[in-house]
């Protein structure tokens, strides 16, 4: 008896010590709208990704690796690893083979192609081109199984697509609170969505784009499980939360 009082004695000061405690992935007690979206997160169906500062890129040109930089055309010229790309620079241009400096910023990917045809017809028939953006990524934090940086080439990509693609969600994720950040200029916005419910599903599974950050937030009880579990020896914390609930 004098074991138990002793035990629910460390329980309750470990609790109550640790209220102050935050967790960047639980949620503050404020109000937690998911079904308003802000119009930037409505579905767009002519999105299409622009170049931006930063962005690595390559150029190919079928038959011309003299032109190229990272083509996926042949074994020449096409590894990424060894920094077969172009840099965007901070005024917006690349170096482009016979070109030299060209703009590239805000351009579409099909822009760019366009454009580069239209160059390179003058001394090629019929020119062949592929553009390739390597750096867009959509970023997955939190109580996912495999938390990662996704590479994406597709314009399209769900935010489930993406959940999927990190192994599915821990057993200590809250999907009710899922929150997805967005970066528009110098403004970012934040998308809180309830994955918790089966209807309008289609609704909440938005469309994520290249610089997209999720975050999926943990239940409240995962740190308490955590704390009980390293004073009740040998049991899980699944087991440690259920004797400190059944205690009350």
């Amino acid at each position: 008896m004098m074991k138990y009082s002793l035990l629910m004695s460390l329980i309750f000061l470990l609790t109550f010590s640790s209220c102050k405690t935050t967790n960047l992935f639980v949620g503050p007690n404020t109000n937690h709208s998911t079904t308003v979206l802000d119009n930037i997160f409505w579905s767009d169906t002519s999105y299409q990704y622009h170049i931006r500062k930063d962005d690595k890129i390559t150029i190919s040109v079928w038959g011309q690796d003299d032109i190229s930089v990272g083509s996926t055309y042949g074994i020449y010229n096409s590894n990424e690893v060894y920094g077969k790309w172009l840099m965007v620079d901070a005024n917006g241009n690349v170096e482009i083979p016979k070109i030299g400096t060209f703009k590239v910023e805000k351009m579409t990917i099909i822009q760019l192609k366009d454009t580069l045809k239209s160059i390179y017809s003058d001394w090629i028939k019929t020119p062949v081109i592929d553009i390739k953006v390597l750096n867009r990524e959509i970023t997955i934090l939190g109580e996912v199984r495999d938390p990662q940086v996704i590479n994406v080439d597709k314009e399209r990509n769900t935010l489930m697509e993406m959940i999927a693609r990190c192994k599915g969600l821990e057993f200590y994720a809250n999907p009710k609170y899922v929150k997805v950040l967005r970066q528009v200029g110098a403004h970012v916005y934040v998308a809180n969505i309830d994955l918790s419910k089966g209807s309008d599903l289609l609704k909440r599974n938005i469309n994520l784009y290249p610089g997209d950050v999720v975050v999926v937030p943990s239940k409240k009880y995962k740190e308490f499980d955590k704390r009980i579990s390293t004073i009740i020896p040998f049991t899980t914390a699944l087991t440690s939360a259920a004797i400190f609930m059944g205690a009350f």
